[in-house]
């Protein structure tokens, strides 16, 4: 398909500074009827992942996957860059789901993941500025400390001890933020370009003889067969790898709900700002307040720094209006400022969003039917980095029929209820975003744990 080119730099930073052959590649929308061995819709990291490990297994197998846009076009090429062994639903809820030891096995899992994007993308030679930091959730109230050493503990009673509670002068040590108290850091956390590694994923998957047709939106899709609007696809198996556009599907508009996050970032930082913010190691940083923040310090010096808070849109619209909003964007770079007052005398080169899918019960999921040959992965909740890769080796194995220990974790088959219709799903979502936005400024003001975010967290598995 033709790539507009400006269009696809616009993306976000990490499409702006890709290599032109791999922000450009050229790959012809499907056209006619073709037979597979598996169809997977969307080019994002679920579907490249799911391919890759397909072709890996059986390289004899058809593999078509199916791109709306281009590959990496969604939240594969626009996140915060964390691959992360975050997994969204708490421990706990986890452990009722399964048991405590299906809980533990899936925090091990995750942990394994982070290392196993790393491999492969070393052993194809995808060059994505991954640097194993690990990550801080900064503390900087007595509130939040608390929190922190309640984290710390509560992960050291899984059996996490890779988890840390940084009291005050070792976290000041690492990274300058005002009214530092401490923070709560895990190893395995790796900063990457995550356009860099979905590009360079499409060329693997395409050299291991998968097929990817860009600008193929796909019109419907269900067992053994799914239709564009000049072609379709038959195959046993049909794999959904929408994430946050998967509402635009004919009878999947309850299923996820979009849900955006914006980011920034800055010029290049001179090394003496560098001295004073630290993470000399590329730390990715958060904090312990209840509406999301994330950041990294980029391979080449710059802060990227993102949030939460942007409207949810009635009906779960996709609005590319969105991802550029002046007064979502102004408030992330305030509360940037906030942290890192040196950095407020230096230029904002690049906005961006997109949505990210988040279920019903926050409960990320992966899945076949082997009676329909329909598979899907997704929910991420915006820790989609890593969990896409585990994702798409669980699905290769179910597919392929392997019994592998992670096709017995506890999210495989979850199905989480949909979401309601609208109006309800309008009024829930906005709800819960007002709550988290305001907890913290409640908490600022009385020192005491927000009752408004304890309520709505029983919701989202917390």
């Amino acid at each position: 398909m033709t790539h507009d080119d400006n269009a696809l730099r616009r993306l976000s930073l990490w499409w702006d500074t890709l290599p032109a052959e791999l922000r450009t590649a050229d790959r012809p929308p499907l056209s006619g009827t073709h037979d597979a061995d598996v169809v997977i819709v969307g080019a994002g990291y679920t579907g490249l992942w799911t391919a890759y490990y397909l072709m890996t297994a059986d390289p004899s197998l058809r593999v078509v996957v199916l791109e709306s846009d281009v590959a990496g076009f969604g939240a594969s090429g626009r996140n915060g860059g964390w691959c992360s062994s975050y997994f969204p639903p708490s421990m706990d809820t986890l452990a009722k789901a399964s048991s405590r030891e299906g809980a533990i096995a899936m925090h091990r899992a995750m942990n394994a993941t982070v290392l196993e994007v790393g491999r492969v993308a070393q052993v194809e030679g995808i060059e994505c500025d991954w640097q194993l930091g690990g990550a801080l959730q900064l503390a900087r109230s007595p509130l939040q400390m608390q929190r922190a050493r309640d984290d710390v503990d509560a992960m050291h009673s899984w059996g996490a001890d890779e988890y840390r509670l940084l009291e005050q002068d070792e976290a000041r040590a690492t990274v300058g933020a005002t009214d530092l108290l401490g923070a709560s850091f895990t190893p395995m956390v790796a900063a990457i370009n995550p356009a860099r590694l979905v590009r360079g994923l499409a060329l693997a998957v395409e050299s291991k003889g998968a097929t990817i047709h860009e600008g193929s939106r796909v019109t419907s899709i269900g067992p053994g067969l799914v239709r564009t609007a000049d072609g379709e696809v038959r195959a046993r198996y049909v794999v959904r790898a929408t994430e946050g556009y998967t509402p635009a599907l004919p009878g999947y508009e309850r299923d996820l709900a979009p849900v955006y996050s914006l980011m920034l970032a800055t010029e290049p930082l001179p090394d003496e700002v560098w001295e004073s913010i630290g993470l000399r190691d590329r730390q990715t940083f958060g904090d312990h307040q209840h509406l999301i923040i994330y950041g990294q310090r980029t391979a080449d010096g710059r802060l990227a720094f993102g949030g939460r808070g942007a409207r949810y849109k009635y009906g779960s619209s996709i609005d590319p209006r969105q991802e550029r909003s002046p007064e979502i964007h102004g408030a992330i770079w305030s509360r940037l400022v906030e942290l890192f007052p040196a950095v407020a005398d230096f230029r904002v080169t690049h906005t961006w969003g997109g949505p990210l899918g988040v279920p019903r019960d926050w409960f990320t999921s992966v899945g076949l039917d082997p009676a329909t040959g329909m598979g899907w992965s997704g929910g991420y909740v915006g820790d989609g980095v890593s969990t896409t890769n585990l994702g798409g080796r669980t699905l290769a194995d179910l597919i392929v029929g392997n019994d592998s220990p992670i096709t017995h974790l506890p999210w495989v088959n979850h199905r989480s209820r949909r979401w309601e219709p609208e109006p309800l799903r309008w009024i829930g979502v906005r709800a819960g975003t007002w709550a988290f936005t305001t907890a913290d400024a409640v908490e600022a003001r009385t020192g005491k744990d927000s009752r408004r975010a304890t309520f709505f967290g029983r919701f989202i598995g917390h």
